[in-house]
């Protein structure tokens, strides 16, 4: 029954959402097309109830309480790329609140922060820039044609969360920092990537210059890349393997981490400290 519902949610949710804008739109559709809409979007919101509740039963005859089985409902139910992608959002209006707060999120206090947002963010906000004026180009050109006004809604939304979704990304940029501190490197690429590694695995580290990285999280066997604009400047290098966990929720294992840092000196500098103290103890 899991795998039918989840098949059911993935095809009617966004053909629905896509008869709706043409509906909204003004463009007529036969009825046989709303009929097997309205039978498709039925049918999703039915499955996922006939799914979960066999799941939340087991897990409460299991003695987890109403809170845990809930939440390991929701897993079993829902796709971890979906879940990861919902806590991206919420992790971008976290990051939102955070930064007109002017605090940032996961830092003790005696960590040192290593920023990483200097170099993507001219960018990023030319592409808010550009957003915004995309929203108003296609508010003016959709009056122009004499769409609807629910249409024309419609598209203010779509732009006004794009404008706010690259705000937040910019944002999580800002309040989530690279972190050192006495026990561990985090590594952090905004809401995406987040990755603790002990401070008695790391061997070594030093500087490098790379301007060629593939993505943003670039992986090559056992190296791995927390890129910034396809660069990196500090390597680590660990003496037993670390798991990570890729954004959209594939693990691997690496011994050899890249990551990019406005301040690489520094940032190996506190590491290097780090393991001065440790050997010293």
């Amino acid at each position: 029954m899991l795998r039918p519902a989840r098949w059911i949610m993935y095809v009617a949710i966004p053909a629905e959402l896509l008869l709706t804008l043409v509906l909204l739109s003004g463009v007529p559709l036969p009825a046989p097309v709303l009929t097997a809409s309205g039978i498709a979007t039925t049918a999703a919101l039915l499955s996922a109830p006939a799914a979960a509740g066999p799941i939340y039963a087991a897990a409460r005859r299991a003695n987890a309480d109403r809170r845990t089985a809930a939440r390991h409902t929701v897993r079993e139910i829902v796709p971890a790329p979906v879940r990861r992608v919902v806590s991206f959002d919420a992790k971008g209006v976290q990051s939102l609140w955070l930064l007109c707060l002017r605090r940032k999120h996961g830092i003790p206090p005696d960590a040192v922060t290593v920023p990483y947002a200097r170099e993507p963010m001219p960018m990023m906000l030319l592409w808010v820039f550009v957003l915004a004026v995309d929203a108003v180009a296609t508010e003016v050109v959709l009056r122009g044609v004499g769409a609807p006004p629910v249409l024309r809604r419609a598209f203010l939304v779509v732009d006004v969360y794009s404008i706010l979704a690259a705000v937040a990304v910019a944002a999580t940029w800002v309040t989530r920092p690279h972190v050192v501190t006495p026990d561990e490197l985090r590594l952090r690429s905004g809401a995406f990537f987040d990755l603790r590694i002990p401070r008695h695995t790391v061997a070594s580290v030093r500087l490098i210059r790379c301007f060629n990285e593939s993505s943003a999280i670039a992986v090559a066997g056992d190296r791995l890349g927390v890129c910034v604009a396809s660069q990196t400047n500090v390597v680590v290098e660990l003496g037993e393997p670390v798991t990570y966990t890729r954004p959209l929720g594939r693990r691997g294992e690496a011994r050899t981490i890249r990551f990019f840092s406005d301040t690489p000196e520094a940032a190996v500098a506190a590491l290097r400290d780090g393991a001065e103290t440790g050997m010293a103890r």
